[in-house]
């Protein structure tokens, strides 16, 4: 099964599958998934995707369904509750020191999600808004830097990834940010508790 945008404790978020917010209409969510269905089918020359269309095919189930949705809900709640959140509140990063912040944040995720998956460890923008508490606007021109720096790069599903060169930045810079109880959910391996604890501020 595809780890694509699924964390460590198994769960799979089908709002970020579609590129939505869990607030989004029925009429939002059938429209996403006609547009996506589409752009991925295994018989698309050029954008297919089966794992991707499998993906979609699967999150659309979950959430066209009334009843299956409202359950799912609850469970995409509980799951928020334990994700990373780097600010206590966005409203105070602003200015170069914010953006720095963000930019280190942005990566800080990324460099996690790497680690725990080397080929596929990408996030869309929808995670970072919510990792970073931050609306997806402010975080454009943000994206557009890492990207322009090469820090970043897109992956062929539409994630966003850390790169060589952004890993790199952040262990000369030693710039992860995420304290040690606001990482990702989920049971790292001990070598990866080390290098993490290793990055973090004392």
């Amino acid at each position: 099964m595809s780890t694509t945008n699924g964390n460590a404790n198994g769960f799979r978020d089908h709002y970020e599958t579609l590129q939505l917010s869990p607030n989004a209409a029925a009429e939002t969510i059938s429209r996403v998934y006609r547009i996506l269905v589409k752009r991925y089918h295994p018989d698309n020359p050029d954008t297919g995707d089966a794992e991707r269309f499998n993906e979609i095919l699967e999150a659309y189930r979950v959430l066209s369904d009334p009843e299956k949705r409202s359950a799912y809900d609850v469970i995409h709640s509980q799951n928020r509750a334990l994700e990373l959140k780097i600010f206590e509140d966005a409203s105070a990063t602003e200015g170069f020191e914010g953006d720095s912040r963000i930019i280190d944040g942005i990566l800080s995720i990324l460099y996690v999600a790497r680690r725990r998956d080397a080929e596929r460890g990408g996030m869309g923008v929808v995670q970072l808004e919510r990792f970073l508490a931050c609306p997806a606007e402010h975080l454009e021109f943000h994206v557009w830097y890492l990207l322009e720096k090469n820090w970043i790069q897109k992956l062929p599903n539409g994630m966003l990834a850390i790169t060589v060169a952004g890993v790199d930045r952040m262990i000369e810079q030693n710039a992860l940010v995420l304290r040690r109880d606001r990482m990702i959910a989920g049971k790292s391996s001990a070598r990866e508790d080390s290098l993490e604890k290793a990055a973090l501020p004392a």
